[in-house]
């Protein structure tokens, strides 16, 4: 129906994801992160729009990354299943084939008994990790080549490639948690046991070469994926979107939607430079913001109330560029309470011209319970900023 509706015009939308944006209550202060922040440019904005929560999948379900931004552009995650590794890839920008599968990769670190003590490694120095990702590239084992790059960090990815089909049917070695061993790669379907077996033989071998590094000694593998077959965002909604993300993962989910991706740098300021350099050659720019969802995930309170902060204080630049449509959400929530991501509903902000004005105070958790958009799904985001930039025509006589 959206692709039916679709209109074409010169009006603009600024879709920014402050990635784990939610967060629950500090035991201590009875204030989640978006509640203890200074950001008086948010407040004021939120008190000009209209707010609400979004439900990235199903209420009660934990999101990943990826789910979580298929439903900030509109796809329904349930529908189109993107795989981590697959993200990470092309992120990455590596030459990603079709008959590939390709995993997400932690250097971590593990005891004498084999139990993991830190899933990240500290995040070690990136250069750190390039040069153990150098020792590990282009084992061969049963016909089967290990490509192995940097992402940034500990992160890293595993592209598998071969004459023969491989498939991407393989469970995570990764527990996602401390104080257990890492898991085997098991298949899901027998389909996959060929590149199951492989897998583990490749750890296997990378546990032996990690031996006695002191910065990361095992390895943890995720979201065996391949390329996916998904319609693009101009064809659905007749946008010429853009990415402005310096997180590759990100970055490839923006590619395989069809965004333009712009190249930027590493920190917001690099982001938002990009953003107003590059304002007046499309009409739909997705602005990703990563430090909350870290600081959630390593628990640290304050660091996440520090990013959220730091958006507040350039806000007035992406304001000055006069977006048609502003929308302010969430993939997911990430509560440094709980150091992950979390099944709790996230704050949402929209402000256009046509938005109907709440009553919302603050943009804040507490606020946002009486906000005039209620709760909706995530994939409501794309048709309500759509239809506020006058982009969708009518249903029906």
């Amino acid at each position: 129906m959206i692709r039916s509706l679709s209109l074409q015009n010169d009006k603009k939308i600024v879709l920014l994801v402050i990635d784990g944006l939610g967060g629950v209550p500090d035991p201590d202060s009875g204030r989640t992160e978006l509640e203890t922040a200074e950001k008086p440019n948010l407040d004021s904005l939120a008190r000009k729009s209209v707010c609400g929560f979004s439900i990235p999948v199903l209420p009660g379900i934990t999101p990943g990354s990826a789910p979580g931004h298929l439903s900030l552009f509109g796809y329904d995650p349930l529908s189109y299943v993107i795989g981590r590794g697959i993200l990470e890839a092309v992120g990455i920008d590596m030459d990603v084939r079709q008959g590939d599968v390709a995993a997400r990769g932690n250097f971590c670190t593990v005891n004498p008994g084999g139990l993991i003590t830190d899933r990240r490694a500290g995040r070690i120095e990136s250069q750190q990790a390039a040069d153990l990702c150098k020792a590990l590239d282009g084992q061969i084992i049963d016909g089967i080549e290990f490509i192995v790059r940097p992402v940034r960090e500990h992160r890293f990815v595993v592209l598998m490639r071969s004459n023969e089909t491989l498939s991407d049917e393989v469970k995570d070695t990764d527990p996602q948690q401390v104080g257990v061993a890492p898991l085997a790669a098991f298949v899901t379907s027998l389909r996959a046991e060929r590149t199951a077996r492989a897998v583990n033989q490749f750890i296997t071998s990378a546990t032996k070469i990690l031996a006695g590094q002191k910065a990361a000694n095992m390895i943890l593998l995720r979201g065996f994926s391949s390329m996916p077959n998904i319609p693009t965002m101009q064809s659905i909604y007749q946008l010429q979107p853009a990415s402005v993300a310096s997180y590759p993962m990100y970055r490839g989910l923006a590619r395989l939607v069809g965004m333009d991706v712009l190249s930027t740098g590493l920190t917001l300021a690099d982001e938002i430079k990009t953003l107003e350099e590059a304002f007046a050659s499309h009409d739909f720019f997705f602005l990703h913001v990563k430090g909350a969802d870290s600081a959630g995930e390593d628990g640290d309170f304050q660091r996440k109330v520090r990013v959220i902060e730091e958006v507040d204080r350039y806000l007035p630049r992406i304001l000055a560029l006069k977006p048609d449509v502003l929308v302010i959400a969430g993939d997911h929530s990430t509560p440094a309470m709980l150091k992950g991501h979390s099944w709790h509903p996230v704050p949402l902000l929209l402000h256009a011209e046509y938005c109907r004005p709440d009553n919302t105070l603050s943009f804040s958790e507490a606020s946002c319970l009486a906000g005039g958009l209620g709760t909706i799904p995530a994939t409501s985001i794309m048709p309500l900023a759509m239809a506020n930039a006058e982009k969708l025509g009518k249903y029906g006589a």
